[in-house]
């Protein structure tokens, strides 16, 4: 069977973590979602940055709103950018009905550069969620500590939402308590809450990346041989362990009498969205964290070469469940060998912003200068 629809009979959704005027103009995602079983779609600044600035899949529609009269390139984005996710949704909505609203869902990521401003992200995000005028849409909104009280903010108003660039459990830890407590206040102003839905995005491979260098530099460091191979072993591990115990985190606390309350009342979970699966060691498997973090009531967003090696030869097993001893010790060892975990997540969340800030400032400069193009050759088929 294939595995993608495997990971389904576990409990597990899979999203597709990728963007384009290609995908929706033909028949691509729709066969994703009739052969794959796709269940949702998430996009970033970087996605879009690839999309819209590295082809020419959107001049046509650039040159009419330009013909219409619209000049600021960050609009401009805007505008491309909403046609795509109000078409993607469009294309999931029957997914989105037939799974009572679990599912079917497009992401639309707020400006990077409102990151640390609680009131321009929630102002952000209710101009983009009444924009795209969707119900199966989710704004994604990073983990930073204003994103997380604008993320209560935008439950409370039963705006869905995204909690994207999540590295470390205390920071997922407090996007989960941000979602209840925004769900009680849309109860408590007599909102519907089960029509409200969010996911938590924690950020996989990056963590192995820079927990590896760290390894590393520590094994050539020093001369004891016994930690030396103690350290090897962690090489590879800390990602996915940090990953199990943050779902460990997620039963346990819709396992507490005031979730139990809220699902009461019709309540979805926040699920656990796993990003960042895709391997970024050569020495390691191409599916090694997508098979490594199955289990119910999880989402996985795969780019698309990790989606076809996955479908191609990855292996499904209720590995989030089995694993859970296994992340327990390995963290045991991360903190006995003195890792330092937390300041790693703290800069790959500072280093994620600015991935996104650059990607965004990319993408306005490349359509700024289509725009500018425009004035002096409209493209052909564009609006005069």
């Amino acid at each position: 069977m294939n595995p993608l629809l495997e990971c389904q009979r576990l409990g597990q959704s899979i999203w597709l973590d990728f963007i384009a005027r290609k995908l929706l103009d033909g028949d691509g995602l729709q066969r994703l979602i009739d052969a794959d079983g796709i269940s949702g779609l998430t996009s970033n600044p970087a996605i879009f940055e690839k999309a819209i600035g590295g082809s020419d899949e959107y001049d046509a529609e650039l040159a009419a709103l330009v013909a219409m009269g619209v000049r600021d390139p960050q609009d401009l984005y805007e505008q491309l950018a909403i046609t795509d996710i109000r078409r993607a949704a469009d294309r999931l909505r029957l997914v989105y009905e037939r799974s009572g609203g679990a599912d079917g869902y497009v992401s639309l990521e707020v400006s990077p550069h409102l990151a640390l401003d609680e009131d321009a992200t929630v102002r952000a995000a209710q101009r983009l969620w009444r924009a795209v005028d969707r119900p199966n849409l989710m704004i994604k909104v990073p983990g930073t500590a204003p994103g997380i009280a604008a993320v209560r903010r935008l439950i409370g108003e039963g705006i869905n939402v995204n909690v994207t660039l999540l590295f470390a459990r205390s920071a997922y830890r407090a996007v989960a308590d941000a979602y209840a407590d925004g769900l009680e206040a849309f109860a408590a102003a007599g909102g519907e809450i089960g029509r409200v839905a969010s996911v938590a995005s924690f950020f996989i491979s990056r963590i192995d990346t820079a927990m590896d260098t760290c390894i590393e530099q520590r094994i050539a460091s020093t001369h004891d041989d016994h930690e030396r191979t103690a350290l090897r072993a962690l090489l590879g591990r800390v990602a996915i362990a940090n990953a199990r115990l943050a779902y460990a985190d997620y039963r346990q606390l819709t396992a507490q009498p005031r979730w139990q309350a809220l699902a009461a009342r019709g309540a979805r979970p926040q699920r656990l969205l796993w990003a960042s699966t895709s391997t970024k060691n050569p020495a390691y498997r191409d599916v090694y964290y997508v098979e490594a973090l199955i289990g119910p009531d999880t989402v996985n967003t795969l780019p698309p070469a990790t989606l076809d090696a996955f479908r191609d030869h990855g292996c499904v097993r209720a590995s989030l469940l089995d694993g859970l001893d296994e992340a327990q010790a390995t963290m045991a060892a991360v903190e006995h060998w003195r890792l330092p975990l937390d300041e790693v997540a703290d800069r790959l969340l500072t280093e994620g912003l600015r991935l996104f800030v650059d990607a965004h400032d990319r993408l306005v400069a490349a359509i700024a200068a289509k725009r500018d193009a425009l004035r002096v050759r409209p493209l052909a088929g564009a609006c005069r």
